[in-house]
């Protein structure tokens, strides 16, 4: 195997200023990864186009902290920017409620701060902005007005279509109100077990689903979920802190118990003429997206079944709530499930541009007059569903088309659908959004030697203006690093069936005659795909710095490489992955420059999972592992998740025994490091201390490193550093250190 110089490495960077010499940088510390500002440069969020396409708007990150969240505007006519929300001035500081937290939480937006979120009014003269709490309305000529000022969050705030309303979720009720006037409760208050415009627990943290009304296109009815969580059982959370414990009571729906159960109403902006929606006879079911007909004269219901093998159209009167199924989805192949998705379109003429992996891909097809046509074909997936320009009949889509590891952008011709146009650079890896027209794009961009880019384009794909051209430049934060930057390489290897699986490895300037030991990360269960050509920052590289080379595979049961590749996870957890993960060992354990004695294994969340899985089943194999915040049985964990892929344990027991570390948890003989949040409300806390207790009770030795207060995301400006030194501190005491 022949390494890349950094030469040509930097071949297709962009060019650094011409008194930066290519010298040999510091090292990188685990304590600057964290540090502000960040080492990726800006990472604007949630780029949105105003209603007359004049504005550009996006959450900005500051250099003091990378963590805290301002909203700008870029006027397109002037080219300048301006920012209209400061959260620091404007905000209170207000600590949020533990509901928002939670939400929070379950969006992967626990860790930041300031502005998180935000909404244009229809008028394009104002946004609505949720901040500490509260709910603010910002003109674009810097004016600031608070519209509600409570203890409680409001939660999940919206604007009516025609902006005449702003709503939100207060006290588990569903308020409604004028913009600028008071607001009061369409809902009734039923107890702490009912919540009326909110998505049930499994629905955020599983279903993609974080809101739980819906308003019509002309702002006379609104879709409202009511949830009764009574008979769903309570795990006692203990939020252990530094200083205290607070302890809540949380309704946890664990694997073969009983959900939420879930209803939807339509009713009028004011709460009158309420209707209940018919849902069916089963009650036992999932409520997965509701969406409007773009006429506003039908409410559409995606109704999904416990088993996540059938996912039924509903469509809905919206006077009455009648319902009938307009079509049924059911699973791409027998022992496999449902992946629900967000990428589909209801059209103007009725008509629907839809995503389904029916064809052992995932492609889009469009249903018209009571028939399918299949839109995109072959044996590559459609990742994400960009936009659509109805009048010109053209879909933009993004996809695996040309390289599994970098998706492209692309445009359909609907009255050709042999047209596929590629839009994107193939030499980055991207994703993109588009204006509800589907007139122009936001596209983000960033390969192994260009930190994240994002940028303006028209419909063809050329670049109309930079948004973040982010230039890595000898003032970019990452420029003293960048000449000890070392290139990721890319290659793969086979599983036992042949089916080829991705790799990525980034190695220190390797010198003849010497081995390296190999930090191997992993997270190896259903959806995350690890190996890709995007820029993942200097957290990899600081670990080469330590004289470590980083890899990573991608095993069976990833997404993006199509039905047959995930299948294998069906009613096996624990099983091929573990398989292919170990070939990945076997195949470093060829290489000359690899030390074979010093391959320690690290894994988060489901990859904690896998480490505890991988020692239990090769003794030997491994020189260490590290499991973080690891699912130890199955049954611990949540319905929608864990059933999908495992059934229940009332019916698939032999599946769950087989997939629980916990009984042999006593087998594990090498270096073990368990870590864990204390106040985890995901993998909650008894995941750690059930094999922790099992290794207690044998004299089984092990480490561990538990952090007071934090949940499923241990991260922070200390925390992270000290989390990392945490793990090496563990490998050099067990051995597992670069050559001299």
């Amino acid at each position: 195997m022949r390494l890349l110089t950094l030469a040509a490495l930097l071949a297709g960077a962009p060019a650094l200023a011409d008194d930066h010499t290519m010298t040999d940088g510091p090292d990188l510390t685990f304590e600057r990864v964290f540090a502000s500002p960040s080492l990726d440069g800006p990472s604007p969020r949630q780029p949105k186009l105003s209603p007359d396409g004049r504005f550009l708007t996006l959450l900005r990150n500051r250099e003091d902290d990378r963590e805290r969240y301002d909203l700008w505007a870029f006027d397109r006519e002037s080219g300048e920017w301006a920012i209209l929300v400061d959260s620091e001035t404007v905000g209170s500081g207000r600590e949020l409620s533990e509901d928002e937290k939670m939400q929070r939480e379950r969006a992967r937006v626990g860790n930041l701060k300031g502005i998180v979120a935000y909404e244009w009014t229809s008028n394009g003269q104002a946004l609505l902005v949720p901040l500490d709490g509260d709910l603010y309305l910002a003109s674009l000529d810097g004016k600031v007005v608070r519209l509600t000022d409570t203890e409680e969050s409001e939660l999940n705030p919206s604007l009516s279509p025609h902006g005449n309303y702003v709503s939100f979720v207060r006290d588990q009720q569903l308020w409604v109100g004028e913009v600028l006037g008071d607001a009061s409760p369409i809902t009734p208050k039923e107890g702490e077990a009912v919540r009326w415009g909110e998505a049930e627990f499994v629905a955020q943290e599983e279903m993609g689903r974080d809101t739980g009304y819906w308003w019509s296109p002309d702002e006379n009815r609104i879709a409202v979920e009511r949830f009764d969580e009574s008979g769903v059982g309570i795990v006692t959370r203990a939020a252990i802190g530094a200083t205290g414990t607070e302890v809540f009571d949380q309704r946890y729906p664990v694997a073969g118990s009983d959900n939420a159960l879930v209803e939807l109403y339509l009713m009028d902006p004011d709460g009158g003429n309420r209707v209940n929606v018919d849902l069916g006879e089963e009650t036992d079911i999932y409520l997965a997206r509701v969406d409007w007909a773009p006429d506003g004269r039908t409410l559409y219901v995606q109704r999904q079944n416990r088993e996540q093998t059938v996912l039924d159209m509903l469509v809905v009167d919206p006077a009455t709530g009648a319902s009938q199924v307009l079509f049924t989805e059911r699973a791409a192949m027998n022992d496999y499930w449902i992946n629900l998705s967000s990428d589909y379109r209801w059209l103007d003429d009725g008509s629907l541009i839809w995503w389904s992996e029916r064809d052992g891909y995932g492609h889009l097809y469009r249903w018209a007059n009571g028939g399918w046509t299949q839109l995109t074909k072959g044996d590559w997936v459609v990742t994400k569903l960009v936009g659509i320009d109805q009048q010109a009949g053209r879909v933009f889509f993004a996809s695996t088309k040309d390289d599994v590891l970098a998706q492209q952008i692309y445009a359909l011709e609907l009255n050709d659908l042999g047209t596929i146009t590629r839009l994107t650079d193939p030499d980055f890896a991207n994703s993109a959004s588009m204006d509800s027209k589907g007139q122009t794009l936001i596209v983000t961009r960033s390969n192994d030697t260009t930190p994240s880019q994002s940028y303006l384009a028209n419909a063809q794909g050329e670049r109309l203006a930079w948004i973040e051209q982010n230039p890595l430049d000898a003032d970019h934060p990452y420029a003293p690093f960048l000449a000890s930057h070392r290139p990721t390489q890319y290659g793969t290897i086979e599983a036992a069936d042949g089916t080829p699986l991705h790799w990525e490895m980034v190695t220190p300037e390797l010198e003849p005659g010497k081995r390296y030991p190999v930090y191997f990360y992993h997270y190896g269960g259903p959806g995350p795909q690890i190996v890709n050509k995007g820029w993942d920052g200097g957290l990899r590289q600081a670990i080469v710095d330590r004289g470590y080379i980083w890899f990573a595979l991608d095993n069976r049961g990833s997404a993006n490489r199509g039905v047959a590749f995930e299948q294998p996870l069906y009613r096996a957890m624990g099983g091929v992955e573990v398989r292919d993960q170990k070939a990945g060992a076997e195949y470093l354990k060829t290489l000359d420059f690899v030390d074979p004695e010093k391959i320690a294994i690290d894994g988060w969340s489901y990859g904690g999972y896998l480490t505890l899985k991988q020692l239990q089943a090769d003794p030997g194999l491994y020189a260490a592992g590290i499991s973080g915040a690891p699912v130890t049985r199955w049954e611990l964990y949540d319905t929608h998740y864990t059933e999908r892929y495992m059934g229940t344990p009332q019916a698939d027991g032999a599946a769950y025994e087989a997939a629980s570390v916990i009984p042999n948890a006593t087998k594990i003989t090498d270096p073990l490091l368990i870590i864990h949040g204390m106040a985890d409300d995901n993998v909650v806390f008894e995941n750690a201390t059930e094999v922790i207790s099992a290794m207690q009770e044998s004299n089984v030795p092990f480490q561990m490193m538990l952090y007071p207060g934090y949940t499923h995301r241990v991260s922070g400006e200390q925390i992270s550093p000290h989390r990392y030194n945490t793990v090496f501190r563990f490998l050099e005491h067990h051995g597992v250190t670069p050559p001299e």
